[in-house]
């Protein structure tokens, strides 16, 4: 197949999940024999790139305002499409949607990889949500193929929009990394600090993560890494309270190799993230074998299972009580590692959702669905 992907800001991965999806999935789809093109957003591409890890990378620019950035790189991604040069568009991100006629109008089918629902983040105004319910409805009717990252999305969409659609989860299983060199940079020991690692949007929460934490005794430091270009004011709000705890580490973006040192060797990993389907780093958490301290909500325990500790914000176990926890029984949580790596390997695997997309995309160039 001649596939082209749509709806992130491309590869190699440099922001978030989506880009990450698009990378290990386009490889892996090359690798399987297809041709795959990544639209990829100008400000995030090193210059001159054309091919990454043998897909093609076209480069365009978009409007650099948050309620913008997104609908426009897709719309000069959708009117640069030759008509008659791929078999099939994957559109990530039901903020898109909007746009699928005009790829049916090149006679192009679409599958529609809808994320979790955005409209019920907090960085959104009322309009922003009701644009989101909007385009929710519209992939539901108009996409070829819909996909779902979780069975709690999945579900929703079935009552919501009485629609049924694809529940493909993300990969977790990552390269292991070679040396410490980005622990070495930031004073860090392997299994001696707290890992946390998200965009420092509000329903993320990174501002509650670090003042739970300062509620957590002793020396091991709380590594945070992430930031936002749109939540400057969240992102002050969390450098100043670092700056009244030594022990937080802010190290901004960090991704490849680098990222993978920090996860592997992690005391443990704290996910906070309250919207969503099946999260990558979560689930890149878990394949790299942490004990992972999560946010008790329906989607975090859909993937996690019984293979970390839950935490709740209003009430019990807290977020800092199951940190300490953690300090206390260092030498007791090894079956929580070996369940999250099992459960990553059983549930979890790139291959695996290389190969569901592939069945997913010959299905839906031969007009029926996969079996």
């Amino acid at each position: 197949m001649r596939l082209v992907i749509l709806g992130t800001r491309g590869v190699p991965a440099r922001y978030g999940g989506f880009e990450t999806f698009a990378e290990e999935l386009g490889q892996r789809l090359v690798q399987r024999g297809h041709q795959v093109t990544v639209y990829a957003r100008r400000h995030l591409v090193p210059p001159g790139l054309a091919e990454y890890l043998g897909m093609r990378v076209v480069v365009l620019p978009c409007l650099r305002q948050k309620h913008l950035e997104t609908l426009s790189h897709t719309l000069w991604s959708v009117l640069h499409l030759p008509r008659k040069e791929y078999d099939a568009v994957l559109l990530c991100n039901a903020a898109n949607a909007p746009l699928i006629p005009l790829l049916h109008a090149k006679g192009l089918p679409v599958a529609v990889n809808v994320d979790g629902l955005e409209r019920k983040r907090r960085k959104w105004n009322w309009l922003g949500r009701r644009y989101y319910l909007l385009c929710e409805g519209l992939a539901a009717r108009w996409a070829d193929r819909l996909v779902t990252d979780a069975r709690a999305v999945q579900r929703y969409y079935r009552r919501v929009w009485r629609c049924e659609s694809a529940m493909i989860p993300y990969g977790g299983d990552l390269p292991w990394p070679t040396g410490e060199e980005t622990l070495s940079r930031w004073g860090l020991s392997p299994r001696n600090y707290f890992l946390y690692v998200s965009r420092f949007e509000p329903e993320n929460n990174p501002d509650r993560v670090v003042e739970a934490y300062r509620g957590v005794p002793g020396t091991v430091p709380l590594v945070m890494v992430g930031g936002a270009p749109y939540a400057r004011a969240l992102t002050r709000k969390v450098e100043a309270l670092a700056n009244q705890d030594r022990r937080v580490v802010l190290t901004g973006p960090i991704y490849g190799q680098g990222y993978r040192e920090l996860m592997v060797h992690a005391l443990a990993y704290i996910h906070a993230t309250e919207v969503g389907g099946t999260h990558p780093a979560l689930v890149e958490a878990m394949g790299a074998g942490q004990v992972v301290v999560f946010l008790l909500n329906r989607e975090n325990r859909e993937v996690v299972g019984g293979a970390g500790l839950g935490f709740s914000w209003t009430g019990t176990p807290t977020l800092a009580q199951q940190l300490r926890y953690v300090l206390h029984h260092r030498d007791e949580l090894e079956p929580l590692r070996q369940a999250a790596r099992a459960r990553v390997a059983h549930h979890y695997r790139w291959d695996q959702v290389a190969e569901a997309y592939e069945a997913l995309l010959e299905g839906m160039c031969c007009g029926k669905a996969p079996s």
